[in-house]
């Protein structure tokens, strides 16, 4: 881009010459901005109004970066306009100044002298004053000798009705192309040059054909910055006073005289998308169709049937957009000035003094303030400008937060909006005893709403909290095996408070919510939110106070008896917080299951026993093996043999009794847990 700042300010003096050749066509007029809306959430509306005259057109300043929201959004109402004529925009385009050069029939680009650009056109018709008027085609623009010094001068050759003509470059008076597309080009291409001084400068002209003087409205939304607003409290009167200012910026390429102010707060959705950059998509290339390829398939969109119905009805109910109706004009209404209450030695209050605010209502989903006197500022300054004042409902309370780490309260104030208009975020600047007392800070706070602020910290007064909880068994259950705890834990915070001034306090506690409890006492709060309850303690002055805050909270603890060990078992079916019924119940299982325990073992000694006599039957074997069976050895083994063989039948009948009595203890106590049902 620098490098086409320079070659515009090497155009430059080709400039003057476009305004020779112009056919006294209208030059781009800009309209007066006569109305802004600023948003909340950075954008701005901004309407201009003129009049115009037969086909006219309008020029719109914006910066790059303006341009898309400007394509996207911009409104006109030609209100007088010739009949079936539409306006158009044009445009620069984003692409380089050299690119858009190119693209004309003359040819400015690489900083052409005038003679470079005449011989650049040979064959273009040109008319000439020397001062008498010549026309003809350019032949060649060349250098002549005109001295036996050797000295030269750059001459014009012309082919003319007459003849070949050459005529001294410097002895020309003025020249112009016959040709109007020559010559349009040429005033494009000067346009260019200079539009492209500042880099950052778009301008959008707005066509408009027609034949009489008419009004002219348009308008478009842009990014702009985030209109801000401060207030004051002053709490120093009897009726506390508010005042509001709105902080505004005219960021645009345009100043404001004599603007209809609007401030909206809201939050509509707002986004930016690419519609002045050139959109180029990638496209398939595609064989002939004699090779025998598939061709290109399309296919209709599948909405159809009611739901297009629908969508179809939709649309057309809405007609052409009305033309804008006329402008109000300021309102001249004030508000009635309060009196300051009469304090000796004070410096007077907000409401002593007046303030002519904006009017307020209510515009869909979002609130408006228009400025009631018309705003004057220049482009690239910002203003603050009254927004509200008015006595507003406020009550001075110390707010005590436990979990805040301090033990002193905050000052501040329960606000009520009783000025009949949303107020947006913002901070505030409290005033009492007619002196700086602190700032606090606002969110949005709609008509009637009330909210805590606060604005400094109260050192005479100083708290201490203290935690406790206590639980207890309402009641226990036996389902199908499944022993149920009711329980319920009361959770209890004390608050004590001491207040050391001379003044009384009235303290505002939020007291943080348990999750799941319900509050016991105090039997109501003053407020709640998501997150702490409210509650509102009278202190006197040198006098202490205490709250107590109680919450309960069910709960239930779920015990599989299966699960259980002997131990526990016999905790259960000795707890007192266990009814008799139910601890009956526990020792019958604990019977039951010491029963099946019992038969487990008695089947485990079987078979110890069994693998006994196995591996003692192995090492006899071992040993008959090694002194022979004849011999007297060899015959107490045989015996000690058969004995055990004899065991191991026995064992074999008593094992198998004993498999199944385990598991008609097992099955009977399995039996009796899932069967076991207590309310």
């Amino acid at each position: 881009m620098p490098k086409n700042r320079s070659r515009a300010g090497a155009h430059a003096a080709l400039i003057a010459l476009v305004f020779l050749m112009l056919p006294g066509g209208l030059l781009a007029q800009e309209l007066p901005v006569t109305k802004v809306a600023l948003f909340s959430s950075g954008v701005g509306y901004f309407e201009h109004r003129g009049s115009v005259k037969g086909d006219a057109t309008v020029s719109l300043p914006f910066t790059t970066a303006e341009v898309d929201d400007a394509l996207k959004s911009l409104v006109v109402w030609d209100l007088a306009s010739s009949a079936g004529a539409a306006p158009s925009v044009s445009y620069p385009s984003l692409e380089g100044l050299d690119d858009a050069l190119r693209g004309l029939r003359i040819d400015l680009t690489g900083n052409p002298k005038v003679a470079d650009l005449l011989a650049r056109l040979k064959g273009a018709e040109l008319a000439v004053s020397t001062p008498e008027e010549v026309v003809g085609r350019i032949v060649s623009v060349e250098a002549r000798a005109t001295g036996k010094d050797g000295a030269s001068r750059t001459s014009l050759v012309l082919l003319t009705a007459t003849g070949v003509r050459t005529l001294a470059l410097d002895e020309l008076v003025s020249f112009r192309f016959t040709d109007s597309g020559i010559a349009g080009d040429f005033s494009r291409a000067l346009g260019l040059i200079l539009a492209a001084r500042d880099a950052d400068r778009r301008v959008l002209d707005l066509r408009l054909p027609g034949t009489t003087t008419r009004e002219l409205a348009l308008g478009y939304i842009v990014a702009a910055p985030v209109w801000k607003v401060s207030y004051r409290l002053d709490l120093s009167g009897d009726k506390p006073w508010f005042q509001g200012w709105a902080i505004v910026d005219n960021p645009s390429q345009s100043d404001w005289k004599d603007v209809t102010l609007t401030l909206v707060s809201g939050r509509p959705v707002s986004f930016v998308q690419n519609l002045y950059a050139p959109l180029r998509l990638a496209r398939p290339v595609l064989p002939l169709a004699i090779a025998g390829t598939a061709e290109a398939r399309t296919f209709e969109s599948g909405l159809r049937g009611a739901l297009a119905e629908e969508l179809d009805y939709a649309a057309d109910s809405y007609g052409p957009a009305p033309p804008p109706a006329p402008m109000a004009a300021p309102s001249a209404s004030m508000a009635k000035r309060a009196e300051a209450p009469q304090k000796p030695k004070a410096s007077p209050g907000l409401s002593a003094s007046f303030v002519e605010t904006a009017t307020a209502k209510a515009a869909g989903d979002q609130f408006e303030f228009t400025i009631k006197r018309p705003v004057t500022l220049e482009r690239r300054r910002s203003a603050m400008l009254p927004l509200v004042a008015g006595a507003m409902g406020a009550e001075k309370v110390s707010i005590w937060s436990p979990d805040s780490g301090s033990r002193n309260p905050m000052l501040g104030v329960r606000l009520s909006n009783s000025l009949g208009m949303k107020l947006p975020a913002g901070p505030i600047t409290v005033f009492d005893g007619g002196i700086y007392a602190g700032d606090a800070l606002i969110d949005f706070l709609a008509e009637k709403d009330k909210r805590l602020l606060v604005y400094g910290q109260d050192l005479s007064v100083t708290g201490d909290d203290s935690r406790a909880s206590s639980q207890e068994t309402l009641g226990v259950t036996v389902s199908k095996g499944v022993m149920v705890f009711s329980r319920r834990t009361t959770y209890t915070r004390t608050y004590e408070f001491r207040n050391a001034s001379g003044t009384a306090r009235r303290l505002v506690v939020e007291h943080p919510i348990t999750g799941g409890a319900e509050l016991m006492s105090p039997a109501a709060f003053d407020e709640k939110t998501a997150e702490v309850y409210r509650f509102t303690l009278a202190l006197a002055a040198g006098a202490q106070a205490k709250l107590e805050v109680k919450e309960r909270s069910p709960s239930q603890e779920r015990i599989s008896l299966s699960s259980l060990s002997p131990d526990s078992f016999l905790y259960y079916s000795a707890s007192s917080e266990i009814p008799a019924r139910v601890r009956e119940a526990l020792k019958k299982a604990m019977d039951l299951r010491r029963k099946s325990e019992d038969a487990k073992r008695a089947l485990g000694d079987l078979t110890s026993r069994r693998s006994e006599l196995s591996t003692e039957q192995g090492r006899i074997r071992q040993n008959l093996d090694a002194v022979g069976r004849d011999s007297s050895q060899g015959q107490a083994y045989l015996k000690r043999l058969m004995d055990s063989e004899t065991e191991l039948d026995s064992l074999a009948s008593r094992i198998q009794e004993a498999r199944k009595a385990s598991a008609d203890a097992q099955a009977g106590y399995d039996s009796y847990l899932a069967n076991l049902s207590l309310d």
